[in-house]
């Protein structure tokens, strides 16, 4: 558990990367907003959150709908508790006029990069 990181993550720095390439400008981490976004557009008043797809329950990724054996209590509820906290701090986000984004980490991968960016520009470009 001690190489699991929180920051700085190989999906967030390709998104940071991406968006940066396309011309936005971000900060990390306001500690003002509820959750820990990772990517925070002020000018957009929009905040992306990208999540690794089995601490955060992917819904595209058969893998994650796995839950561990050892342990199994513990985990099932940690995972359930992230997703419920998820979805309370995206819904204080809206409700504070904040647009949410979330970028699963399989969406990340080289080959899916252009769609991403595609539809991070039609969400940017509508708010």
């Amino acid at each position: 558990m001690s190489k699991v990181h929180n920051v700085n993550t190989s999906p967030e720095i390709r998104v940071r990367k991406l968006l940066h390439s396309m011309g936005y400008h971000f900060r990390f981490y306001r500690s003002d907003l509820p959750g820990n976004s990772d990517i925070v557009l002020p000018k957009y008043k929009t905040v992306i959150f990208v999540h690794v797809c089995f601490w955060h329950g992917c819904p595209k990724c058969t893998h994650t709908q796995v839950r561990t054996k050892s342990n199994a209590e513990y985990w099932s509820n940690k995972l359930d508790r992230n997703i419920q906290r998820d979805k309370d701090n995206f819904e204080a986000l809206e409700n504070m006029g904040w647009c949410v984004i979330i970028v699963w980490e399989c969406e990340t991968k080289k080959k899916n990069l252009e769609t991403l960016g595609e539809r991070s520009k039609s969400i940017l470009s509508s708010t």
